[in-house]
């Protein structure tokens, strides 16, 4: 019988599934999607209880696709900064998922910011104040839907704590050092919940989980239709951190680009570094109590634009659009900026929207199609330039993950603004195997880092084939047209 690891990617608009061989090698996979709500403008939800569904449903179609296996250990990785709240006795959800997308705690945020707490914050955490995190979510929740409840009762957890949750039966209250470090609560160097943090956010410590490594036994499953009993839940980690451990980026200076609806940017540090303005510093993971630290950008609006402009241009799907961009050679001065749910990083400007800008009379749904293209790779170049200038070990390999990282056409365009060769990684699923490799070392599946290092085969090289000049007038364009997008409606009266 072939032993492997089942590893889940939650993702924000799929749940997956894949069984990953002691040799690395992917035999099975399983999807199952996520809906997701837009109750009011800028608000993005969840149900809880739909999520956990649709990841026993990808876990049923990924067992079936495998076969007779063995599975050594259970792995996660998940969509990061989305939290929830729920009973601690019974597991009942207490109000929505609350996405990393939602921007409804905006004012609250602002209101922090205008306190003058964002310095101390950023001091702590290596974020800035966003609503894309979760401290202020939480304290939404908490008035919204556990109001006058005894903290005591109450457990609050990003989508690794909520999966742990139910995967052990309501034994186990736990998250990973890389998603509590996400959550604005969490001291990213003493390595602990902060009490100074809670109390800026009002969040009780009660509510929060244990903080383990990535590579952990958090407990046992237990009551999971079509898994059996007593498997080890053995790692978990934010989806991002999981691609860039998943590609073997262990060096100091390697880094990866997952895009997926968002995208995220990071470069692994040698030790910790206070974050430069316009990106943030994390915990890309913890091994035996050591972390790992990286730089990093997110970008909240990055492949979603593709069907969107799809749509918009009446095309039958994201692949004719991108036949259509390619039809051009330029763009003939158009830029489309997607700042739908507002900029994440480098502006972190919740009130910007999006913009369609440099429209003439010879405007073709073309030039539209391959403006939207070019905002990938121009978001992505925002974020390297700052990477590169603070990264005193400069920038290694450089990888890029998630589906539209398939597609040539973008993938070059990506290489040629950010001026740097990147390597396409062999598997879709990046974020998975990194769970599922971190299971594994949790278990004894893989030893150490240099058989999980053997495991990656090293993908095809794309080398930026753009002269400087054509570069420099472009980004300078795609500038100027965020600086449009960054005006708010007050402004423009």
């Amino acid at each position: 019988m072939r032993r492997g690891i089942l590893a889940i990617d939650e993702g924000t608009t799929n749940s997956k599934a894949v069984f990953v061989l002691e040799n690395g090698e992917i035999i099975a996979r399983g999807s199952c999607p996520v809906e997701t709500r837009h109750p009011q403008s800028g608000w993005v939800e969840q149900a809880p209880l739909q999520v956990w569904q649709s990841t026993v449903l990808a876990i049923r179609e990924c067992l079936a696709a495998a076969g007779e296996v063995e599975i050594a250990a259970i792995g996660i990785s998940n969509q990061r900064e989305s939290v929830m709240l729920w009973d601690r006795h019974s597991g009942e959800p207490l109000g929505p998922l609350v996405t990393w997308q939602c921007r409804r705690t905006s004012a609250a945020c602002d209101a922090l910011k205008a306190r003058g707490l964002e310095p101390q914050v950023v001091s702590r955490t290596g974020l800035p104040l966003d609503p894309l995190f979760p401290a202020t979510k939480i304290r939404w929740l908490l008035e919204h839907h556990a109001a006058g409840r005894n903290p005591e009762d109450l457990c609050a957890g990003t989508v690794d704590a909520w999966l742990i949750w139910n995967f052990t039966k309501g034994a186990v209250h736990a998250c990973d050092a890389s998603n509590a470090a996400r959550t604005q609560l969490f001291d990213i160097e003493k390595r602990c919940w902060d009490e100074t943090l809670c109390e800026i956010f009002d969040v009780p410590m009660a509510i929060l989980p244990e903080v383990c490594d990535s590579a952990h036994v958090f407990g046992l499953s237990a009551g999971v239709e079509g898994l059996p009993d007593g498997v080890p839940v053995a790692s978990a980690i934010g989806d991002s951190h999981g691609a860039l451990f998943g590609h073997g980026a262990f060096e100091v200076g390697d880094g990866k680009v997952t895009f997926g609806t968002g995208s995220s940017i990071m470069t692994t540090l040698g030790a910790f570094v206070a974050p430069p303005k316009g990106i943030t510093t994390t915990i890309a993971w913890q091994l035996d109590g050591v972390v790992t630290y990286a730089f990093e950008g997110n970008i909240l609006v990055s492949a979603s634009i593709l069907p969107w402009t799809a749509e918009l241009l009446a095309q039958p799907d994201v692949t004719a659009l991108l036949d259509l961009a390619q039809s051009v050679d330029s763009t003939l001065g158009v830029t489309l900026v997607p700042a739908h749910v507002g900029l994440g990083s480098p502006h972190w400007d919740a009130k910007a929207r999006g913009l369609i800008s440099g429209l003439s009379f010879n405007t073709g749904k073309a030039h539209v199609a391959r403006a939207a293209a070019e905002s990938m790779a121009f978001q992505v170049a925002d974020i390297f330039e700052i990477i590169e200038e603070n990264a005193a070990q400069g920038i290694g390999h450089l990888f890029v993950d998630g589906g539209p990282s398939k597609n040539p056409f973008l993938m070059q365009m990506v290489s040629d603004f950010i001026d740097h060769p990147i390597t396409l990684g062999e598997s879709a699923e990046a974020s998975a195997l990194g769970a599922a490799y971190l299971a594994g070392l949790a278990t004894g599946v893989w030893p150490d880092l240099e058989t999980v290092r053997s495991l990656e085969e090293k993908g095809r090289k794309i080398s930026p084939d753009m002269d400087a000049m054509t570069r420099e007038t472009s980004l300078k364009g795609w500038n100027v047209a965020v600086a449009r997008a960054r005006l708010s409606a007050s402004d423009c009266v």
